[in-house]
This record gives structure tokens, sequence and C-alpha cells, in this order.
């Protein structure tokens, strides 16, 4: 790296935050990471004696963050990077899902999220530099059934990366969303809840899907190191992008999605502008 950084990562004790926080320091960087128990953040800290620090904090206990980034702000240093990384995956049918668990995907994915963005951008605003990653997901542009409630998060997440990014653009600030597809992380196994079952009307469009899902975990194409590689790369650039897909099947897709709005406006043309007037 050409210039060392003060990484402050959400949700470092598996997945892509662990991966990132390693390739970060190994690089040179900084990383503080924000971690749920007192025996994670010990393991934390093992990964370095001068580089690692965790920090405990749950991102929907919203209103500790603020007197946590301003404790990393005062005794580790200003923060260059914040990668918004915790998450986590809702597996269920909407009918079959109650509300409380859309307001959980939510508050963990989008409102920890935007808690942790609004925390550091008086720091940044101030010093006219910094850059903000959110981790969303290609499920942040496309769908599939049985993960409403994630896909909902992840769009959410993508529309206020990019609105922000115009935000805060002229204060030196960038925003890029990354979107992977399906890497070797522990989305889909201990880190996803699940809705019990209770319509069997769901079984035929449903089961195949869960199915595979089961059967493709721990062996998906992604590499989580490469990931992170990719995700350092943008932090480096003089012009970081808004928008960061991450693995060949991300990129198909959304590519396939893409296309496909773009026939489906087409062919709905004249009654979009019949409209007007």
């Amino acid at each position: 790296m050409a210039s060392s950084k003060i990484l402050l990562i959400t949700g470092v004790s598996s997945g892509f935050g662990r991966a990132l926080a390693q390739e970060a320091l190994a690089a040179g960087h900084t990383v503080v990471g924000t971690v749920r128990s007192a025996q994670a953040k010990h393991d934390f800290d093992a990964l370095s004696a001068t580089a690692a620090f965790g920090r405990v904090l749950d991102v929907t206990d919203f209103d500790a963050i603020d007197g946590v980034v301003a404790e990393i702000e005062a005794n580790v240093g200003p923060v260059d990077v914040l990668v918004n990384n915790a998450g986590y995956g809702h597996e269920g049918i909407v009918e079959e899902s109650p509300l409380s668990e859309m307001r959980q995907q939510f508050d963990v994915n989008v409102v920890g999220a935007v808690a942790m963005m609004k925390a550091v951008l008086p720091y940044m605003r101030e010093r006219r530099r910094g850059h903000i990653l959110n981790i969303t997901s290609m499920g942040g542009y496309i769908t599939m059934p049985g993960i409403a409630y994630y896909c909902g998060s992840k769009f959410a997440l993508e529309g206020i990366s990019e609105a922000l990014g115009q935000e805060v653009k002229p204060f030196g600030i960038a925003v890029t969303a990354v979107a992977p597809g399906s890497f070797r992380t522990d989305w889909a196994g201990r880190s996803m809840t699940r809705t019990p079952r209770s319509i069997p009307d769901y079984d035929v469009i449903f089961n195949p899907i869960r199915k595979a899902r089961e059967e493709k975990s721990g062996r998906q194409l992604g590499d989580p190191r490469k990931a992170a590689r990719a995700m350092l790369a943008a932090i480096a650039a003089d012009w970081p992008p808004t928008h960061l897909l991450l693995g060949s099947d991300a990129l198909g897709l959304v590519r396939d999605k893409l296309s496909a709005l773009k026939d489906e406006i087409g062919a709905w043309e004249d009654v979009t502008v019949s409209t007007d007037g």
C-alpha cells in the first residue's frame, strides 16, 4: 500500500470482515475491528500487538456507537476508512416470516450501518477526507424467492450508499457499495437465520433453492481473501468506484438483471410516457 491507513471494520470475527482485517494488517494498515464478545475481542487483538484493536460493539446498540467512535478517534487515531461489514442473512418466505424478523434484519444490515456512517462523518468531513465501504450483496441488485427481507435490506443499503456519496463528495469523502456474489463465508451457515416453514403451497418454489444453497455452502466460487484484496485496491484508488461487484457470478447475474430490466422498460415505454401532460 502506498500509505498506511486506519480502518474501522464492523464484524471482524469471521467472513469478509476477518479476511479484510487480516489482509489490511498484512499490508501495513491499522485495523480497529468491532466484535460482540470479550473473547472475540481478545482473539482479534492477538492478530497484531501494534496494529489490531478490538472493540466490543453491537451495531444495533445505536446509543453506544457515537461514544465508541469518539474513543477510537481519541485513542487510536483518525478513522480513514469505515467498512460496514456487520450483517447477516435471513431466509424465509414473506408470508411465513414475522415482521419482527424483518425489523431485526433491517436494524443490523441497514440502520446499524447508517448509525456507523453518521458517527464517522463529522470527523471525516472536518478533515475533508475519508472513505466508507458498505458491504451489500448481489442481493442488492437481484432477488430470489425466500430471501426477500435480506434483499430488501441490501437494496436499501445500495440506495443509501449512492445518495450519501453524492452528499459527501464535495468534502473529499468517497462512498463505495461493495456487492459480493457467493463466497466461502458463513453467510449461508452459522450467520443465517431461518424462519420455520409453515405453508406447503410454497414448497415447490422454495425447497429446491434451499437445497441448492445448503449443497453449495462451503464450496462457493469466491475466495474471501481475494475479495479483501479487491476492497484494498478500491481503498487505495484515487477515484474509488461508487459500485463494486465481486465475483464472476455476481457479474453475470447482475448483467442479466439489468438486461431484463432494459427490455421490460422498452416493452412498456408507450404506457410509461402516456402519463405525461
